[in-house]
C-alpha cells in the first residue's frame, strides 16, 4: 500500500502528462492542506475581505495544474510551488484592491495587511503590508535568491525548515541560519 506522499507524487506525474483524473484526485489530497495555508492567510485580512481561502485555493490549483511546464519532483516541491502561486495571487488582489481604493484614506487598509505570526518573526506588532512584504521580498531575491525562496517557502509555502531543506538541498542548520538572516533584513527593511 502506497503512503499518501507517495501517491502524491504518483498523481503529480499524472497531472505532468495532462491527466484529469489525476488532476481530480491529486485536489482531493492537498486540498486540505492548500486550504490550511489559505485559511491561515485569510485569518489575517478584515472581516468582508472578498478573496476567500476556498477560492484562493482553487485558483492557485488550477493556475498550478494548468500550466504548460507543470511538472512537479514530489508532494513537498508541489507544495513549494504552490506556495508562489498564492503569493502571487494574493499580491494581485492587494494591488487590485489598492488599485480600486487609490484616493481614498489610507489608515485602516486591513486588506493588504498580514501578520507574520506563522513566520515566527519578533515584534510586538507583527502587521505586515502585505505589499511593502512583496516590494521587500523582490529587493531580497536581486542579492540573494537563496534567501527569497526560503522566506517564500516557510511564510507563503508554509513549509517547515525540513521541508525546506528537503526542497532546496540544503541541511536544516543552513536553512535555519539562512531564516533568521532574512527574516532580521526583511524587518531592518520594513522599518520593523
Amino acid at each position: 500500500m502506497q503512503s499518501p506522499a507517495q501517491e502524491v507524487t504518483m498523481l503529480l506525474e499524472g497531472v505532468g502528462r495532462g491527466d484529469k483524473e489525476a488532476a481530480g484526485r491529486l485536489m482531493e489530497l492537498v486540498y486540505e492542506q492548500l486550504r490550511g495555508l489559505a485559511a491561515a492567510y485569510a485569518a489575517q485580512q478584515r472581516p468582508d475581505h472578498t478573496l476567500q481561502p476556498t477560492a484562493l485555493v482553487h485558483e492557485a490549483f488550477v493556475k498550478l495544474v494548468q500550466s504548460p511546464s507543470a511538472r512537479f519532483n514530489d508532494r513537498t516541491h508541489f507544495f513549494a510551488v504552490a506556495a508562489t502561486a498564492m503569493r502571487q495571487i494574493l499580491m494581485d488582489y492587494a494591488r487590485a484592491e489598492r488599485a480600486a481604493k487609490r484616493g481614498g484614506p489610507h489608515e485602516g487598509r486591513e486588506w493588504e495587511r498580514i501578520t507574520l505570526d506563522q513566520a515566527d518573526l519578533p515584534s510586538d506588532d507583527n502587521q505586515l503590508d502585505l505589499i511593502a512584504l512583496d516590494e521587500a521580498l523582490t529587493e531580497l531575491v536581486r542579492f540573494d535568491g537563496r534567501k527569497h525562496r526560503i522566506v517564500e517557502l516557510r511564510f507563503f509555502g508554509g513549509l517547515s525548515v525540513e521541508e525546506v531543506a528537503e526542497v532546496m538541498s540544503l541541511s536544516k542548520t543552513t536553512v535555519e541560519s539562512e531564516w533568521r538572516a532574512a527574516r532580521a533584513w526583511l524587518l531592518a527593511r520594513m522599518g520593523r
